[in-house]
């Protein structure tokens, strides 16, 4: 019996009540099983509250474009679950994909959702032969699945604030120690502008381990060359990062230029248009430190087209997990117009209580909130949408017509 795409999602997302189980045991045991996928390919391991998806869409471009072999792991995914794992830029194909997470499943029974994803993009990765694995961590670094991997070529730190402080730890320095989990000898490694408490802790783990950390380089590839890509938002302390990665790992500079310049990375910072007007922008920023970003992108001198803040409506959502009354406090003293929807999870913030922290309109479904939001600011307005990686992804779908699998926060 042919196994498909539907049933073998249905089989993965029946793992979804066993939530977080943060620990290497069941990996490193499921790894010996299938003869340590993990070890055939040289990693880069991106940890970081915000930018490592970013990063690692950089990264993963860069590689691409010096000629090498890459192979991405990402998470969440935003429209299909294919995305999560890309052989060169492409999402996998879906008859190895049904054919990898089975295996995973049928040999390991006792792993999560999450742990299965992992596993069976490390066997992913073998089986293609990527000379180059970036992998984005899912959970803090120390105990994500993902830090089963011998020590990696190079270990990134984007940005570290507060975000699952209920698994990482409530302060900066008990979050860096998680994140920092990711540093092992041998290591080259990377971090991106991160506060002294943050910092002191990731310098100390680099010294225990006897690990190299590379100063942060410029954003530049070329120095003082321009560079053709069209989200001016996603540049600075991400593409620094990113860059320095780059160099670390040896490619020239008009590799890095080329790299950066081809990056694509759906739903960050992405603006979207039709014919010039009905700007929509699109942002998984998730959490405070996200929303910062943002508001900075919102500026009016860097969308110069916008005069008025009331030409902008934001369309809000987010999960019951995130501290989205300080999301919505920074965003609402960008955007004139505000309306309030839910995410298609279960975990969704009611939209009425955010009538109480700020002032806007609620909507039933996200196909309603984008259109009453166009309505509001009209053809030459702008409207963002932010708030939750999976409002995001549900909005993108609307308005690109995409074809999607069930969005799950793990």
């Amino acid at each position: 019996m042919t196994i498909d795409l539907k049933s073998t999602l249905e089989r993965l997302y029946a793992l979804i009540p066993r939530g977080k189980k943060l620990g290497l045991e069941r990996m490193q045991a499921a790894c010996a099983r299938f003869g340590n996928p993990e070890r055939s390919f040289t990693a880069v391991h991106i940890a970081g509250t915000n930018g490592k998806g970013t990063v690692a869409a950089f990264v993963s471009s860069m590689g691409r474009a010096a000629g090498l072999r890459i192979g991405t792991y990402t998470s969440p995914h935003l429209h299909r679950f294919a995305e999560r794992i890309a052989i060169n830029g492409t999402p996998i194909e879906d008859d190895v994909l049904v054919s990898l997470l089975n295996r995973v499943m049928d040999a390991a029974p006792d792993l999560t959702f999450f742990e299965v994803a992992t596993m069976a993009a490390f066997l992913g990765f073998k089986e293609a032969q990527v000379q180059l694995a970036v992998l984005e961590v899912g959970l803090g670094g120390r105990l994500d699945a993902t830090n089963v991997i011998p020590p990696p070529r190079v270990a990134a730190i984007t940005r570290i604030a507060f975000d699952h402080m209920a698994e990482l730890g409530d302060s900066l320095g008990k979050i860096a120690t998680e994140k920092a989990g990711i540093i092992k000898p041998g290591s080259a490694v990377v971090i991106g502008k991160l506060h002294p408490d943050a910092r002191a802790v990731i310098e100390q783990r680099v010294a225990e381990t006897g690990a190299r950390l590379v100063p942060l380089g410029s954003p530049e590839p070329i120095a003082g060359a321009p560079l053709a890509y069209p989200r001016i938002a996603l540049l600075g302390s991400n593409l620094a990062v990113a860059v320095t990665v780059g160099r670390e790992l040896g490619w020239a500079p008009e590799v890095l230029a080329q790299g950066v310049e081809n990056t694509v990375w759906p739903g960050r910072n992405e603006l979207l248009h039709r014919n010039g007007h009905d700007l929509t922008l699109l942002d998984c920023a998730h959490n405070p430190d996200g929303a910062v970003a943002l508001s900075h992108a919102l500026d009016p001198t860097v969308l110069a087209e916008i005069e008025s803040r009331r030409e902008i409506a934001l369309v809000f959502g987010a999960l019951n997990t995130k501290n989205w009354r300080a999301m919505l406090r920074r965003l609402e003293q960008v955007a004139g117009q505000r309306i309030y929807v839910a995410p298609p999870l279960a975990k969704a913030v009611d939209p009425n209580e955010m009538l109480q922290v700020s002032s806007g309109e609620v909507a039933t479904s996200v196909e309603s909130a984008l259109s009453r939001a166009r309505e509001l600011v009209g053809s030459k307005g702008v409207v963002v949408v932010a708030g939750s990686t999976f409002l995001v992804g549900a909005a993108r779908a609307i308005l690109l017509n995409l074809p999607t699998d069930p969005p799950v926060a793990l």
